[in-house]
């Protein structure tokens, strides 16, 4: 694993769980986890169950006993890493978004289709997809229980930058994040809403803007923010992303990501709306999926709450029983266990680098419809 912040841990812990609930085909095992603090990667190995750290991930990609790559890094790294592990032979799990522009995607995709035919795999890591409420959701719309899907609502709320004194991260520069709310978690609220609906976004027109354009330089980081310094420098992302699409369907979607939504600290909502029927899902509730079946008689129907908690919703079998909730980092375990099963049976994972590729060329039209007045733009041309 090439990173060790926030997303480190995360992965970290999905690397060590998996393995020990579920009956995997393969069985992964911790190795080498990479960065450029040599004492705090050090630290981070012994803490999360890493065999060792190192300081060179390019050293540790041509390692013949490396088969998986997992890249965790900020987005500034993810294409030269994942080209010099494909390269290399490895198999690839790379974090979201999958690079910090189209033409860096586009040749990842690339790479990862050629590596394909020689038997590697690639994936990205949109763990959202994995929560099981989300894939029963999308379970539910793919058996028509909600019918013509006529709209769609998305929105990723956050509030961690409101203070205009927070420090400048790496989140918050253009070139080493590649944009801010909108590719941080703005990705995420597209690609759920794709994932629920199984409709890509087709067009798009969207507003982005920065509200606080100036903080006090990172003093040292602790986890997505850190201490300030006495210095100061320019934000070069934005703070809200606003915008609205049309899938391929032809039906209505609406976007949000923002950082700056006081009160709200990890608000991912996707609503569906067909003609019989309607489905919500919020993350601050991830155990929970609100459905309207359209269908009833007047007097039955209503928004019913289905806690997904049983053995036969996705993923549950291996863990608690029924009532016993999961939380935030069981995602990743999900997503352990779909990559490893895909490398096994020789398929190709989901999110797959060309859907990746996608997701960037939508926050792409976004940032260009901004920057035409909140023009129509398609997202695939």
């Amino acid at each position: 694993m090439i990173g060790y912040g926030f997303m480190g841990a995360a992965h970290s812990q999905g690397w060590r769980v998996a393995p020990r609930f579920f009956d995997l085909p393969l069985a992964p095992t911790m190795d080498v986890v990479v960065g450029r603090d040599a004492a705090a990667v050090h630290a981070a190995a012994g803490k999360w169950g890493w065999r060792e750290s190192a300081t060179d991930w390019r050293e540790v990609v041509a390692r013949d006993d490396i088969d998986v790559v997992d890249i965790v890094t900020p987005g500034d790294t993810h294409a030269e890493i994942a080209l010099a592990a494909l390269e290399a032979g490895k198999h690839v799990l790379c974090e979201k978004p999958l690079a910090n522009t189209v033409a860096e995607a586009e040749a990842m995709t690339d790479a990862a289709a050629a590596a394909f035919a020689r038997g590697q795999r690639s994936m990205v890591g949109f763990t959202y997809r994995r929560v099981p409420a989300t894939t029963f959701a999308r379970k539910l719309v793919a058996d028509g229980r909600l019918g013509e899907i006529r709209q769609v609502r998305a929105e990723y709320l956050q509030d961690w930058l409101t203070d205009p004194e927070a420090p400048l991260t790496w989140r918050l520069q253009k070139d080493r994040a590649g944009s801010g709310s909108l590719g941080d978690i703005g990705a995420h609220a597209v690609d759920l809403a794709e994932y629920i609906t199984g409709q890509r976004v087709a067009t798009v027109s969207g507003i982005l803007e920065t509200l606080v354009t100036e903080r006090p330089l990172l003093g040292e980081g602790v986890g997505l923010s850190g201490t300030a310094s006495d210095q100061r420098g320019p934000v070069t992302v934005d703070d809200v992303a606003l915008f609205t699409g049309r899938l391929e369907s032809g039906a209505l979607a609406s976007f949000e990501a923002t950082r700056f939504r006081t009160g709200r600290k990890n608000g991912l909502r996707v609503e569906v709306s067909g003609s019989k029927g309607a489905l919500a899902f919020d993350l601050e509730r991830l155990n929970e999926l609100e459905f309207y079946d359209a269908t009833l008689p007047p007097l039955e129907q209503g928004f019913r709450r289905i806690y997904v908690t049983e053995h036969d919703h996705p993923y549950l079998a291996p863990w608690w029983p029924p009532g016993h909730m999961l939380g935030y980092e069981h995602g990743f375990s999900h997503q352990v266990v779909d990559f490893v099963t895909a490398v096994h049976e020789g398929t190709q994972p989901s999110p797959s680098f060309a859907d990746g590729l996608h997701i960037q060329r939508v926050l792409d039209a976004v940032e260009r419809s901004s920057a035409a007045g909140s023009a129509w733009v398609p997202t695939d041309a």
